[in-house]
């Protein structure tokens, strides 16, 4: 398991990023962890504004950012007995919030994917994937109203490093619920030998070798893990992205878990990625370990 001490939430303060702000209080609660809010008020859009209507309006706006930023706070915390802390930074959302991870030295970043102006749409833009690079914890992006800790948790693996990651964080996360570690596979020389023309019984031959093979290493690395029980193991072959969206509605998934360079990934999170896939289509929580 892994130790998250602190979890900071970037919150846009619109209406749906009570759903941001209800989970982060309810992780800080269950894993006992310091909890921060941020939110970001663009220094250019201030500018023009004190530019164009005075020093007033923009303090005005500054304040009552700040306030609505501590009442949403204490709405989500005070029923879970959660005091967490508020900060009003001015500067670009992605920056700024990639400052005040290092600045508190953050396990977890959480943000929203509702809302006009989503701090996960902010995420998806191409200029975003060098700083996301640059985020060392892991990023969880909140889909659905969190009526309670989450109970079935998806971990597609890749065997890689990553994977293992990946299934620590599902056990800091949510270390009461159900963990289906799913691996789909595709052969990498099928094609080739569908194009050389060998029989179809040569080919599920093959395809059965890489299943077993498959199914080995995924019992292997539920061992390195240390999984002993509610788990459930999936190995099956066909397109990553289709299988994970596939088996998130099948088994009632509520957070899926992906390893950065989990899934071929390799270091572009964003442009035409798998991860991009799944945080755009999946329609529970989705949380990429970035380390």
């Amino acid at each position: 398991m892994m130790n998250l001490h602190t979890l900071l939430a970037a919150t846009d303060l619109t209406a749906p990023s009570h759903f941001t702000a209800q989970r982060a209080a309810m992780l800080a609660q269950q894993i006992g962890a310091r909890l921060e809010f941020v939110h970001v008020l663009d220094k250019r859009e201030l500018a023009e504004l004190q530019r164009l209507l005075g020093d007033t309006l923009k303090e005005r706006i500054q304040s009552q950012s700040l306030e609505l930023l501590k009442k949403l706070a204490n709405d989500v915390g005070e029923p879970l007995s959660i005091s967490a802390g508020c900060h009003l930074v001015e500067g670009k959302i992605l920056e700024s919030i990639t400052k005040q991870v290092d600045a508190f030295d953050a396990n977890l970043l959480i943000i929203g994917a509702r809302g006009i102006d989503s701090i996960l749409q902010q995420f998806l833009g191409t200029t975003a994937e060098r700083l996301l690079r640059m985020i060392q914890c892991p990023v969880l992006t909140v889909k659905l109203y969190p009526r309670k800790p989450y109970q079935s948790v998806l971990v597609p693996i890749d065997f890689s490093s990553w994977s293992l990651g990946a299934i620590h964080l599902a056990q800091s996360v949510a270390p009461q619920a159900k963990l289906t570690l799913l691996h789909a596979y595709e052969p990498p020389f099928e094609a080739q030998m569908h194009i050389a023309g060998e029989k179809k019984e040569e080919i599920q031959n093959y395809r059965d070798k890489v299943f077993q093979e498959a199914k080995t290493s995924l019992y292997q690395t539920a061992e390195d893990a240390r999984i002993t029980t509610n788990w459930h193991p999936i190995v099956i072959h066909g397109n990553a992205v289709q299988r994970i969206l596939e088996q998130e509605k099948e088994r009632g998934a509520d957070l899926i878990i992906l390893g950065k360079h989990g899934l071929g990934m390799v270091e572009e999170l964003l442009l035409g990625s798998n991860a991009r896939q799944v945080l755009i289509h999946a329609q529970c929580d989705v949380l990429i370990a970035n380390r």
